[in-house]
């Protein structure tokens, strides 16, 4: 079996494109695959990042095991259907040995056995190659690292983002103050006080605009006043 290329990086975007789109492609162990028999098909679970090491995970075909490969270890090319082993022919009958006649006005000389045919030594049988050392199954399946960031504009408007490795999958989005002092306390100590105190800061800003606002009316009102409104 010729020996198959390893995944490109062009190979590793499209597979990732392919996953997030919802399907599992198959793929092919190449013969640089460590425990596994080349061209056995596998299915792609998950493509994780960084792209360092054996990061691209897979089922093999016939196991539930999920397991972690390197590109060099798998290909798009799929192998072609094996050929039958042939058929041995059959093995040809011995000829019948010769036996010597002893004629009946002759005396009887002592009948030599026939030597028997040397059998031909069986052929060596063939030692079944050996099996390259499994590869151990990771203790446990690895996930992209999730980044979830609270920020403040100081005014007491709060917004949200985050990020999935180093992907962008939640935009800044608003949040209520009242849901993120909620959520403070369900954190550590620490936490849920620096919080509390940005929300009190903003309260009392709030408050204070509020008396200035109130004393602008009340000045506006007094001026409206004495125009004789």
């Amino acid at each position: 079996m010729a020996k198959k290329s390893g995944l490109s990086a062009e190979d590793v975007v499209d597979l990732r494109s392919q996953l997030d789109e919802g399907s599992q492609p198959m793929v092919w162990f190449t013969a640089a695959a460590v425990g596994m028999e080349e061209g056995r098909s596998a299915k792609l679970l998950a493509v994780t990042d960084p792209p360092e090491g054996d990061f691209i995970q897979v089922r093999p075909t016939g196991s539930k095991d999920e397991m972690s490969f390197s590109p060099a270890e798998l290909t798009l090319e799929k192998p072609p259907p094996r050929k039958k082993p042939a058929t041995p022919p059959p093995a040809q009958p011995e000829p019948p040995r010769e036996t010597e006649v002893v004629h009946p006005y002759l005396p009887e000389a002592p009948v030599k056995p026939a030597a028997p045919k040397p059998k031909p030594a069986p052929a060596p049988a063939e030692q079944a190659p050996a099996k390259p050392a499994a590869r151990k199954q990771s203790a446990k399946t690895t996930f992209p690292e999730v980044t979830i960031t609270l920020v403040t504009t100081g005014e007491g408007e709060w917004a949200v983002e985050v990020l999935q490795g180093t992907r962008r999958t939640v935009r800044p989005t608003p949040v209520p103050p009242a849901q993120v002092a909620q959520a403070a306390k369900l954190l550590t100590p620490e936490v849920s006080e620096i919080v509390e105190g940005v929300l009190n800061a903003a309260r009392a800003q709030q408050l204070a605009r509020v008396e200035q606002l109130r004393a602008e009316l009340e000045a506006a009102q007094k001026a409206l006043e004495e125009l004789g409104a």
